[in-house]
């Protein structure tokens, strides 16, 4: 069944009066990638038109960080200054990758916008991969510039290209030239701007590839809810946003940090480790009327008890993403934060899909609680069986999507992007839902994805590199529940018997230590059982998850590799 892109009442009659014929936002068909597609008519054609048009908010403000402050023209200046001196001293051009391998500052989104003014494409590396994560990634994409920060330029090493510092260089080379104006860039919509990337599902992470197109597409899906919420009233005037996730992430790059350029609002960026009661006094201090939050952000919110001390006033907005959340949360957040509960929303979407492809509104979930959604406008939802047929309302099958916001593919991978791209351009999604009423309701997460803390985990991933232990004979990884991440990961470790005792032949201590020099911290296992008996298999030969997540896990979190945020 295919879902068009409409919403419950009241927003119906909202969003036909933005979105029809003659109107700003009006839908055509037309044809994208060899594919005829909806599109809004009235669209910029690159992010480098985005910027440009960044100009007209002049002195507002668009980026906090820390002590520092930027206005709408001191970004633009900085960014034409680093765009300059990264052509200028370093070659930088048009399909040049630039890899950003950094925790949250404002240098990130500096070097993004200077990036991408090149028309070159940002690498937007995970800055909690390991030294071995960091070097699959700098051989998959071969990027001409690096920028980093000084934690990850340790485990970044010799590379043979230059490495740009976020304390000195960018500050310095965005201030170098004064006078430089943005660079000429000559891109088409479908050039690649982006890449992001995923855990992947066979154990290889999968370079995630957005065009201008799909970045221009997010910031016009906030742009037609903001052209919704002003028909109805309910826009605000100023509104300042609360960036907390990582800018690898879709949540925080798509949806905060490009659509806030683009709509004149202020992102205000929280370093470091996540930390409740210094979140809340970022809110209380920078008068954040904004936030999207990870659940596991919120719980802790929840968990903090009394606010009395805090003036959060201000929140007008809280929003879930980036993981599945409960009703207990939203009733909770509700609770807590009244104002802000009132709006609370949920959406559906994933790094493929560039930012959401359905919205459930505040409206939507009062009366269809496991909603997460109905399409945006300009996208498609259909649930599919295991053949890729279409199955009727109320069937459960495969979520796919399909509109102008479906990645480009995956960075070169062609055998992947087949996988998950068919002829028609439909992404299928692996995630299993049906839609009721209009209304997309999700099954499960795909399958053996563990999402913890909002950051996902595939099971291959982790035990790809626990097998290439000498003492693990066999290992399974799973997702176990935990109140505070949402899920935590877990292994059975089948180890050989000493020759002599009969014993384990290895500790938990020593295999922390092993994964943990291999991948990143949030996928080493904090949940274990060690055994010297084989694993637990069902009829056709395959390891038995269902048992193996009833087996009583010991809880052993080494120093470091507990339950803690970071951006």
């Amino acid at each position: 069944m295919t879902v068009q892109g409409a919403v419950q009442d009241p927003r119906a009659e909202a969003l036909a009066q933005v979105t029809g014929p003659g109107e700003r936002f009006e839908v055509v068909e037309e044809d994208v990638l060899g594919h005829s597609m909806q599109v809004f008519k009235n669209r910029h054609g690159s992010l480098h038109a985005l910027l440009v048009e960044s100009a007209g908010y002049g002195d507002r403000e668009y980026l906090v960080c820390d002590e520092l402050r930027l206005s709408f023209n001191e970004h633009l200046a900085r960014v034409a200054s680093l765009s300059r001196a990264m052509r200028a001293d370093h070659g930088i051009k048009k399909g040049d990758r630039v890899a950003i391998l950094s925790a949250n500052n404002a240098e990130w989104v500096i070097a993004f916008w200077a990036t991408t003014a090149l028309g070159a494409i940002v690498v937007g590396m995970n800055s909690l991969w390991s030294a071995r994560e960091i070097a699959y990634g700098m051989a998959h994409s071969t990027p001409s510039m690096v920028v980093a920060d000084a934690p990850r330029r340790e485990l970044l090493g010799e590379v043979d290209v230059p490495v740009l510092s976020t304390e000195q260089d960018i500050p310095r080379l965005s201030l170098s030239h004064p006078d430089a104006s943005l660079p000429e860039c000559t891109v088409v919509e479908d050039d690649p701007a982006v890449i992001l990337y995923t855990s992947g599902t066979t154990g290889r992470a999968k370079g995630a590839t957005h065009s201008h197109r799909n970045i221009v597409a997010a910031v016009d899906y906030f742009r037609v809810n903001d052209a919704v919420a002003a028909a109805l009233g309910a826009r605000q005037s100023t509104r300042r946003f609360l960036l907390t996730a990582p800018l690898f992430h879709i949540m925080s790059l798509h949806n905060l940090a490009v659509p806030r350029l683009a709509l004149g609002d202020t992102a205000v960026i929280s370093t470091g480790r996540f930390d409740i009661d210094r979140v809340l006094r970022l809110i209380e201090r920078e008068r954040i009327t904004q936030w999207g939050a990870v659940p596991t952000m919120a719980n802790r919110l929840i968990e903090h008890g009394d606010l009395s001390a805090y003036d959060l006033s201000s929140l007008k907005n809280i929003s879930l993403g980036s993981a599945p959340s409960s009703e207990a949360l939203k009733v909770g957040l509700r609770a807590v934060l009244p104002v802000a509960g009132k709006s609370l929303g949920t959406t559906y979407g994933l790094t493929e899909s560039t930012t959401a492809a359905t919205l459930a509104t505040a409206a939507d979930l009062a009366k269809y609680a496991d909603s997460v959604g109905t399409p945006v406008v300009t996208m498609h939802v259909e649930i599919r069986d295991e053949l890729g047929n279409p199955v009727p309302e109320g069937v459960e099958g495969e979520i796919c999507l399909r509109g102008p916001l479906v990645m480009l593919g995956y960075w070169n991978d062609p055998e992947a992007t087949a996988g998950a791209i068919d002829e028609n351009r439909w992404l299928r999604t692996g995630d299993l839902g049906t839609i009721i009423d209009g209304h997309l309701r999700m099954s499960s997460r795909r399958s053996d994805l563990i999402i913890r803390a909002g950051e996902n985990v595939y099971p291959a991933e982790v035990e790809n590199v626990l097998i290439d232990h000498p003492a693990v004979r066999e290992c399974i990884v799973v997702g176990l529940p935990n109140q505070d991440l949402g899920q935590e990961v877990a292994a059975v470790v089948v180890t050989a018997k000493d020759a002599v005792s009969a014993e384990i032949t290895v500790t938990v201590q020593e295999l922390t230590a092993f994964m943990a020099e291999r991948i990143a911290r949030y996928k080493v296992p904090t949940r274990w059982v060690l055994s010297t008996e084989s694993l637990p298999r069902n009829a056709t030969g395959k390891v038995s998850r269902p048992q193996i997540t009833t087996l009583d896990f010991a809880s052993l979190t080494p120093p470091g590799s507990g339950p803690s945020l970071r951006s």
